[in-house]
């Protein structure tokens, strides 16, 4: 299960921002997740729960979707993931494996299959907030 991997990668990086910026607990940890990602979001806020150190005792983790976006290298014109109006099994593969999204999307425009996806892919973190001992 990558999202497990997941949880740990954000918390790990959390906390060592945390330390950094001298805070002495974090009330919350915005992730945002890539709509081309396969994250399943209950498996990952299960897995922040059962990892929690002390510094994140109190903190709530909120997981925020970035819509898939992509520009066509032949035309410049720029649609969504949703506009393309894919079967549930070519958006599964997708979502599974991002790179497949070549194989299956075409410019809404010009029908190219030459595009780049400009957003919609990745997992990070968004805001960390906290508190500091004055």
């Amino acid at each position: 299960m990558h999202e497990w991997a997941l949880a740990e990668g954000v918390i790990s990086t959390a906390q060592r921002f945390a330390e950094d910026n001298g805070l002495t607990k974090v009330t919350e940890v915005v992730v945002m997740i890539g709509e081309l990602q396969q994250v399943e979001h209950d498996v990952l806020e299960f897995a922040f729960e059962q990892l929690k150190t002390p510094l994140f005792k109190e903190a709530e983790f909120v997981l925020k979707s970035q819509p898939a976006k992509f520009k066509c290298r032949n035309c410049g014109n720029e649609w969504s993931f949703k506009a393309q109006g894919l079967s549930e099994d070519v958006s599964e593969a997708i979502h599974f494996v991002p790179e497949m999204a070549h194989v299956y999307i075409k410019c809404t425009e010009c029908g190219s299959p030459d595009f780049e996806v400009s957003e919609g892919r990745g997992v990070w973190l968004a805001t960390i907030k906290g508190e500091k001992n004055e």
